[in-house]
């Protein structure tokens, strides 16, 4: 596992925006955030895994990712993409599952998600902009492991790309 070098700020009282460089093109950044296949091997924390992960990535398309803990427990996340512009941008409002307390990698219920991917000497930098419904859905993200489990799951993303 990669160490981190994963930026996080709170940004205003709804708003985290976490800051990732990857060594790779962005095109391969982009597939790899955006094909079931590969982010079903990078999604979530350390020792989770993803049984079932689907997308239509278009916009209004569909998402659904179930995220399996060690103990077996699911969280199950689903949203709709916003805008999909390739490999530049991704918007996604996203939500937990009914029943379901929060969903993959800390994606909090209720939430705007763009990811940019920006391309420099062969590096790749993506920017999460997470926008909540609340400065208590912030909260509850921050308290629930909404930054560990970002961070984790880039690390988990930039060693799933040295090995493509």
């Amino acid at each position: 596992m990669a160490q981190t070098n994963t930026t996080i700020a709170q940004t205003d009282e709804r708003t985290i925006v976490i800051t990732r460089v990857f060594d790779a093109p962005r095109r391969l950044v982009f597939q790899a955030w955006t094909d079931p296949r590969h982010v079903a091997q990078w999604w979530g924390p350390p020792g989770f895994d993803s049984p079932l992960c689907e997308m239509d990535l278009r916009t209004g398309g569909l998402f659904r990712i179930h995220l399996r803990a060690p103990d077996g427990v699911v969280h199950p996340c689903r949203g709709v993409f916003r805008e999909v512009i390739e490999p530049e941008r991704i918007v996604y409002a996203g939500e937990a599952e009914e029943g379901s307390v929060g969903c993959g990698a800390g994606l909090p219920p209720r939430a705007v998600v763009t990811v940019t991917f920006t391309e420099r000497d062969g590096k790749t930098t993506v920017r999460i902009h997470t926008l909540l419904q609340s400065a208590g859905d912030l909260e509850a993200a921050v308290q629930t492991g909404f930054n560990p489990g970002w961070a984790a799951s880039l690390d988990r993303l930039a060693d799933h790309l040295r090995a493509i």
